[in-house]
């Protein structure tokens, strides 16, 4: 597939040098906004996100693979580095998530990277940052996730720290590259020159911890795994209907007083126990248990409906499903179609945030086959099919 590219980082030259999931998802987000991205594989095998999924289906490639172009080079050799720093002269931002200290050890340090690209971008993502202590520890999300405060507060409080069904730890790590990135174009469009963007896996699950750390300083309190919700703001939580769950948050006052109302409670709303922010926090199991008492009384639709007459947050707790099937997604286009010669009807998640003028697009699909695009990338270089042939014989690509 190909569509225009109208994104507002069109023009740009990403090499992306990562693997797995952190530094591709970073690739992606840039990917999607117009800029070109090199994504740089072994010879062989490539990415192992190539073979991650279920069963034969590696459907995630698809997604974090998207609108990239893949060429092989071999970093383990002298010859392939070479190669690697033509390609990287030329580019605007590289991305790389290997263990800190592994681009020095194959002559890719940002100082030499920066002797012949001095406006060059490079976001270093990794477990612990490039600097301190534990800086040449191996990382992977999950790893950042427990030290940066994720995992202890997540799961019922009567069993051992759980995890979300996702690897938030890399995506977020992947999120704040790409934010650095986009601020140091900024800084180069004023001054030309490049820099270092440091994203390390616990700091940027610490970045979304909120109030954890300074609730602990100030007061000692220290937060716990608290189920399906979120201790002292109440009413917020996942209640049982006749036919399923459905979430309510309503623990802002005025809030409150219209899910009374809904109930035919309204007197709920004016008792001590309920009346103010702090009361409902201090009785939040009794009145979860109240709420559900009375949702168990209808289904999800009966629900729905009285939430949505008197103006009260909540929703249904969805799966692929019901996304596929919901009219909301599908007039944001949050999903779209991807035509895809090996997994036909293949629908995935569209380009976000939406930008007016600017729209990011899914222009191409993820590239198929380790080094697909050797012969028009390393042709962008100058080099000949012969220049090609050579330094597959030798095994740099």
């Amino acid at each position: 597939m190909q569509s225009e590219n109208t994104g507002p980082l069109k023009g740009l030259r990403v090499i992306e040098m990562g693997q797995l999931i952190a530094g591709p998802f970073c690739g992606q987000l840039l990917g999607d906004m117009g800029a070109d991205v090199v994504k740089i594989e072994p010879p062989g095998k490539g990415d192992p996100m190539r073979d991650w999924g279920r069963g034969e289906f590696h459907l995630w490639w698809e997604v974090v693979s998207r609108n990239k172009r893949s060429v092989s080079v071999n970093l383990r050799i002298p010859e392939g580095q070479a190669l690697a720093r033509k390609l990287i002269a030329k580019a605007d931002i590289l991305i790389e998530n290997f263990r800190p200290g592994t681009l020095e050890k194959w002559g890719l340090s940002p100082e030499v990277l920066h002797a012949e690209n001095p406006g060059l971008i490079i976001v270093r993502v990794s477990g612990y940052g490039q600097t301190g202590p534990y800086s040449d520890r191996a990382g992977f999300g999950g790893i950042g996730e427990a030290m940066g405060g994720w995992r202890h507060i997540v799961g019922d409080p009567d069993r051992a720290p759980s995890r979300m069904g996702v690897s938030i730890g890399d995506s977020l790590a992947a999120t704040y590259g790409c934010l650095g990135a986009l601020a140091a174009l900024r800084h180069r469009d004023l001054t030309g020159e490049g820099q270092v963007v440091d994203s390390s896996l616990y700091e940027s699950v610490l970045q979304v911890m909120e109030s954890l750390v300074p609730e602990y300083v100030i007061s000692g309190y220290v937060r716990e795994r608290s189920g399906s919700k979120l201790p002292g703001i109440a009413p917020s939580n996942v209640y049982k209907c006749a036919d399923g769950d459905y979430l309510i948050g309503a623990n802002q006052d005025t809030v409150f007083g219209r899910l009374c109302q809904a109930m035919d409670r309204p007197e709920l709303a004016s008792d001590p126990r309920y009346a103010t922010h702090v009361a409902r926090g201090q009785n939040q199991v009794e009145l979860d248990d109240l709420i559900e008492a009375w949702t168990q009384t209808l289904t999800i639709e009966q629900v729905e409906d009285k939430m949505l007459e008197h103006g009260i947050p909540a929703g249904r707790i969805y799966r692929a499903e019901e996304m596929l099937e919901d009219p909301h997604f599908a007039a944001r286009e949050a999903l779209v179609d991807v035509p895809h010669p090996r997994w036909p009807g293949l629908k995935m998640q569209n380009v976000f945030p939406k930008l007016s003028r600017t729209p990011g697009t899914i222009r191409s699909i993820a590239p198929q086959s380790v080094g697909q695009d050797n012969a028009a990338v390393y042709g962008e270089l100058g080099l000949t099919g012969e220049d090609i042939a050579a330094l597959a014989e030798r095994k740099a690509i």
